[in-house]
């Protein structure tokens, strides 16, 4: 479909829930589309964002700090390392561990990726003011955190 709005019946335009997922499912494409843009995926910028915040760690313990499932986890520390942008050393309190380590050319990186991120935010925020943007992005924290804590689980935003 390649407008769904041309042909969702009117009665779903105005729900909520409708909204949310469709507007979702643009910031997914939008977010992908800037990350690959400069090589590189969502994974890539939660693992070096959590290392840049939190400093070196083991990879369950990243898991855990960046929502990035341990089976996902050891694939994108490879494509990370394999670029330079982290390195793995042995924990020296337990040698059956590895601890992970953002390089420098990781904290470059980042950079990249927080610019490429900043402008898609733009992008899918385009006809907001930004002080719509503060109110749109504060409803929506409130709606999620509401919902976490209900669940008690979190939702992964970038692959």
């Amino acid at each position: 479909m390649e407008n769904p709005s041309e042909d969702t019946p009117a009665r779903w335009q105005g729900l909520p829930s409708w909204l949310l997922s469709q507007t979702a499912n643009h910031a997914h494409r939008l977010v992908g589309d800037g990350f690959s843009s400069v090589g590189a995926r969502g994974y890539h910028y939660r693992l070096l964002a959590t290392l840049e915040e939190s400093g070196p760690a083991s990879q369950a313990a990243l898991g855990r700090r960046s929502g990035i499932h341990l089976s996902d986890m050891v694939a994108t520390i490879n494509e990370l390392a394999d670029g330079g942008l982290v390195e793995r050393a042995p924990d020296p309190s337990d040698r059956r561990r590895n601890i992970i380590s953002l390089t420098a050319a990781g904290k470059r990186q980042l950079r990249r990726l927080e610019k490429r991120l900043a402008e898609t935010q733009d992008e899918l925020l385009a006809p907001l003011s930004p002080e719509e943007r503060q109110h749109l992005t504060k409803l929506l924290s409130r709606l999620l955190d509401h919902h976490n804590q209900r669940t008690g689980t979190s939702e992964e935003p970038w692959r």
